[in-house]
């Protein structure tokens, strides 16, 4: 610091200031210290900064897998706004979700130079006693009804399912089928009870919903149970992918899209616009949840304080394409409870 103070002509105190990113150090005194900082290779030690101020300007992520769409975008939106803000994340992924994996990640997050914790997991796997939160250390969790013990941001996840069967009833379709996701995702739950229940008020009948796995495969799956179902035009899928794997299968069934069956996705997957019949589905803001997790851990530590617990959702939006249109006739809906085959 005192060779960069030196080549720079200025005191080592400004040199400190410009390290710290303060504001009083006016631009041509900045450009001239960062200048002698270039030339002499000079980089702020982060650690010392760390025990002078207290803070790493760190944020650790913990979550299970980055394969899923949601976890993916949303981790991006993480360190997307957390670089905006001059902080790194540091990611913890756990390879199976077991409490015994959930506390070895605690553990190591613990030990970890980390101001603030994000976690992406079902929140079943927090209750467990031997599993706590690193000390001093702020957290948000992501995607859960665990408002009443943690600071959660979440997509409306219900409001988005309601938003979906409501279309497809609005379009004269008698009920809505469903193709849920695992039993054991908060996120799958919350919209097979919002599909349930905007069912039972419209005074519709509920038929049995299949359960997938999120993946193409476990929807096409799916597609073929329902493509020999009798009465079956319209179909709520849980999220894009699986909706892609139902749609193959309906197309090789001869069921047309969406002339004979209507179905509607979730998440808005970049692709989803671009299937072979463009797919109507709820579109999840994961820029905005992730922008939000950081706000939220990021007060926590300038004010010095945990959050009250309480949940924050961010709206979803449903995209009407082509995937979906008016319910067909009853006779070509009897008609459609012979299967074709091709």
């Amino acid at each position: 610091m005192a060779d960069v103070a030196k080549l720079a002509g200025v005191s080592s105190q400004t040199v400190s200031r410009v390290s710290n990113g303060h504001e009083s150090v006016i631009p041509a005194t900045r450009d001239q210290v960062l200048a002698a900082m270039r030339q002499l290779g000079y980089r702020p030690n982060s650690a010392a900064r760390a025990l002078r101020y207290g803070r790493f300007n760190t944020i650790g992520v913990i979550l299970f897998s980055l394969a899923s769409t949601g976890n993916s975008r949303t981790v991006e939106a993480i360190a997307t706004h957390a670089a905006a803000e001059g902080y790194a994340i540091t990611l913890i992924p756990v390879d199976v979700p077991t409490q015994d994996n959930v506390l070895g990640a605690f553990t190591r997050m613990g030990e970890l130079a980390v101001d603030a914790v994000i976690v992406i997991m079902e929140i079943h796997l927090l209750d467990a006693a031997t599993v706590t939160l690193p000390p001093g250390v702020y957290v948000v969790v992501v995607d859960s009804d665990a408002g009443d013990r943690y600071s959660v941001v979440d997509t409306d996840q219900a409001d988005g399912a309601r938003q979906a069967v409501h279309h497809l009833l609005g379009l004269g379709h008698e009920t809505v089928w469903h193709v849920s996701g695992p039993e054991t995702s908060f996120a799958s739950q919350r919209r097979a009870q919002a599909w349930r229940s905007t069912l039972e008020a419209a005074g519709r009948p509920v038929p049995e919903p299949l359960t997938g796995d999120w993946s193409a495969r476990s929807g096409y799956a799916a597609g073929l149970s329902l493509a020999d179902e009798p009465g079956c035009t319209a179909v709520f899928v849980a999220n894009d992918q699986m909706a892609l794997g139902l749609l193959r299968a309906f197309h090789e069934r001869g069921r047309a899209i969406p002339d004979e069956v209507s179905v509607v996705g979730f998440d808005d997957i970049p692709d989803s616009a671009y299937f072979p019949t463009p797919l109507t589905t709820v579109r999840q803001d994961f820029a905005e949840v992730g922008r939000r997790c950081v706000q939220r851990v990021l007060t926590q530590i300038r004010e010095g304080q945990a959050a009250q617990p309480g949940t924050d959702l961010v709206p979803t939006q449903l995209l009407i394409r082509d995937s979906t249109a008016t319910a067909p006739p009853v006779a070509e809906t009897i008609a459609a409870r012979k299967p074709k085959r091709r």
